[in-house]
């Protein structure tokens, strides 16, 4: 039996590709160098960049795509894939990897950068009292905010399905997600707000005030319980992402497992630990390690409510004041890559159980 040969790659499909990529190249770094001199004002700048954001992402693959086609199937069908990965993890790669390495090398060296000192910057992370409350308030949201978050997403899941207003609910629930972390500090800032005196502004104060009580500085004064104050308004943003995820997989249990255990006369808290919890296990998993990288680095909410005064500092803050406040290069990208080997093994275990879930 005869084996059909392959057809063989065309000069002019290499070409063709070679000429298409670095038209890309040419093109759109001339656009970038446009706008990176232009005296154009900054609204149309601002304007013409997300066109060009847009037509140029499409424009990159229509012409990446038309490349390809000139190749014969056995190599179309192979080439397709890096195609449309392509172009997504360079980006990635020029943002986010190359970055990484060059935080990773500054970290070996002083302050200004030119002498090279070792491990020395690591070792006084762990000598360092500052860093030593920034590392018990991050453990602190790591294991109060996540556990909160994901208790209350799978609660309120929970009791929302079995309402008849569940929309309504899940709706108020899932809206501070529509706000950003420095909204959301701005908000709880005059939530907070304590002064001297009787007149309080300040909603807390005012209701404790209202029923005979002190007023009291939330956010600075009561050490060390001023973090979990802080911690509520993680609390409140992300309970509502928690719960559509919960909710989500809760519908997707089979009714006839569930009916089958009220059959055999399964109480509603048997049937959430023994059928539920099992079921949606994966699910946990997911929201929680996702929860908890959104704690270990948290940055917005300590800045906005207390500048990381009075013991809230956080390891993101104090990255935050090294680098960029007292120009300490060194010592800070220290901090930023000890906050990436924490934030690693989160993610690792994240795209483990997306590859059991066949998401690779």
């Amino acid at each position: 039996m005869d084996v059909q040969a392959k057809p063989k790659i065309s000069v002019r499909a290499v070409l063709l590709s070679l000429g298409v990529i670095a038209a890309n190249i040419v093109i759109n770094g001339l656009i970038f160098l446009f706008f990176r001199d232009s005296t154009l004002n900054p609204l149309l700048t601002a304007i013409f960049a997300v066109l060009w954001g847009v037509l140029g992402v499409y424009l990159i693959y229509y012409t990446l795509t038309w490349a390809v086609e000139q190749y014969p199937d056995h190599v179309r069908r192979w080439l397709q894939p890096y195609v449309f990965i392509g172009p997504a993890v360079i980006i990635l790669g020029w943002l986010l990897v190359l970055p990484a390495l060059r935080t990773l090398y500054l970290s070996f060296f002083n302050a200004s950068s030119e002498k090279f000192v070792g491990l020395s910057n690591y070792a006084a992370i762990f000598s360092d009292r500052l860093m030593a409350i920034a590392l018990r308030n991050n453990l602190l949201w790591v294991f109060a905010g996540t556990l909160a978050c994901v208790a209350f997403g799978l609660l309120i899941a929970i009791l929302a399905d079995r309402s008849s207003y569940e929309k309504i609910a899940k709706s108020i629930i899932f809206m501070p997600m529509a706000i950003s972390f420095v909204a959301a500090g701005v908000i709880w800032k005059f939530v907070y707000y304590y002064q001297p005196g009787d007149e309080q502004i300040g909603l807390l104060n005012a209701i404790v005030t209202y029923f005979g009580g002190e007023p009291q500085a939330w956010a600075s004064m009561l050490q060390p319980w001023n973090n979990f104050f802080l911690i509520i308004i993680l609390i409140w943003m992300q309970t509502g992402f928690a719960m559509v995820i919960f909710s989500a997989a809760i519908k997707g249990v089979p009714d006839d497992i569930l009916e089958a255990a009220r059959v055999d006369g399964a109480g509603e808290v048997k049937i959430f630990f023994g059928i539920m919890i099992p079921f949606i296990s994966a699910t946990i998993l997911t929201v929680t390690t996702t929860i908890i990288v959104f704690t270990l680095k948290i940055f917005d909410v300590v800045m906005v409510m207390t500048g990381g005064q009075y013991d809230t500092e956080v390891v993101a803050t104090q990255f935050y004041r090294q680098f960029f406040m007292y120009r300490n290069f060194g010592y800070g990208s220290t901090l930023a890559i000890v906050l990436l080997i924490a934030v690693l093994p989160v993610i690792f275990i994240n795209l483990r159980q997306f590859r059991k879930q066949g998401g690779f």
